[in-house]
């Protein structure tokens, strides 16, 4: 039976032909020095039919660990023989990156910008450029993020899983946790969900930090993904993928009040129900050591946390999600971390592709 042949795509008036892998840099703005600014976009348009796919990174200028996962994987050189169409943006918020900031020179949130306007808001522009240019060409999307400034996440998928094709595809990025996550106003996923452009949000690490184990999970999710979607073949020898578990709702823990902060539980911990998670000190009052308690209103795994110990009273400190089964829920974080100890490797193997 013969393979029907794939289309070409036309990217910032770049012609993109299939069997073709072009770099296109997509104009944005001027700097204030008239200095011209770009968005970086590599393409490959496999030969044979397939589905597009974008996959980007550093919508907030500090998150780090997305532009180190499309490096590796547009690294490999098999991820050159696809089908379909693969759009890769390693960086979408220049502004941001060049700041080492999460966001736009005027301060605005680019992930609260879309679906932007030709004539708004930098913010407004720099969205609906990319909207326009590389979202709405594609049938589905993975957006790399992490955890701000001094705030780490456990690697975990974000998505709509009341759409089941997302569903399925959330489950074959095989990390430990999936969080159903509500569209929120101004988001990338909101604007691409209005152009059914089907969305995974992946979560893992640390704003300004590479983390090993969350960049190595985010390309084997990303090749797995594009397996699902038939984009590449399947291994000859399967294997074996993490069993994800699903929340359907997550909550934070605060500081009750202002100090220095001792945690006793780190990142993929299992929290029972007023487990005390943390004291906090008064640095002024060392002779009598009064600690207040950090407890859990409930009980899950802990999926994202604070990294510095100084913190006021409000400030959030332990991201908790809720499983029907918390003793699943452990043991598929710990399947994953045991997983991860034993590809010490940091390079991507192309062995996987045979």
């Amino acid at each position: 039976m013969a393979v029907a042949k794939n289309q070409s795509i036309e990217i910032g008036g770049v012609n993109i032909k299939p069997g073709e892998h072009r770099v296109v840099d997509l104009p944005v703005s001027k700097l204030y020095t008239h200095t011209d600014l770009s968005i970086p976009v590599q393409v490959i348009c496999g030969k044979s039919a397939g589905p597009t796919l974008f996959l980007s990174a550093a919508i907030h200028g500090d998150e780090l660990n997305g532009v180190e996962i499309l490096r590796r994987l547009m690294n490999s050189t098999q991820i050159k023989k696809i089908r379909g169409t693969l759009i890769v943006v390693p960086i979408v918020n220049v502004f941001g990156i060049i700041q080492h900031s999460r966001y736009l020179p005027d301060r605005r949130d680019l992930n609260r910008c879309f679906p932007g306007s030709i004539k708004g808001s930098l913010g407004g522009r720099l969205a609906h450029i990319f909207l326009n240019e590389i979202v709405k060409k594609c049938d589905y999307g993975i957006d790399l993020h992490t955890g701000a400034i001094h705030r780490s996440n456990l690697p975990q998928i974000r998505a709509n899983l009341d759409d089941p094709e997302i569903f399925e595809l959330a489950k074959a990025f095989s990390v430990p946790v999936i969080l159903n996550s509500n569209l929120r106003d101004g988001s990338l996923r909101e604007a691409a969900g209005n152009h059914n452009v089907k969305i995974l949000l992946y979560e893992a690490g640390e704003a300004l930090r590479f983390d090993e184990l969350s960049i190595r999970a985010g390309v084997r999710g990303i090749i797995s993904v594009m397996r699902k979607l038939s984009m590449l073949p399947s291994l000859k020898k399967t294997r074996k993928l993490i069993d994800p578990i699903l929340a359907r709702s997550s909550f934070w823990e605060r500081a009750p009040t202002s100090g220095i902060l001792r945690p006793l539980v780190s990142l993929g911990s299992k929290v029972d129900k007023n487990e005390v998670l943390a004291y906090v000190t008064d640095p002024s009052d060392m002779f009598d050591q009064t600690e207040y308690e950090v407890k859990a209103q409930y009980g899950g795994v802990v999926i994202g946390g604070s990294n510095i110990p100084l913190v006021n009273e409000g400030d959030a400190l332990f991201h908790i999600a809720r499983f029907e089964d918390i003793q699943e829920a452990a043991a598929s974080v710990e399947a994953f971390q045991n997983t991860a100890d034993n590809q010490p490797n940091p390079v991507f193997d192309d062995q996987e592709f045979v």
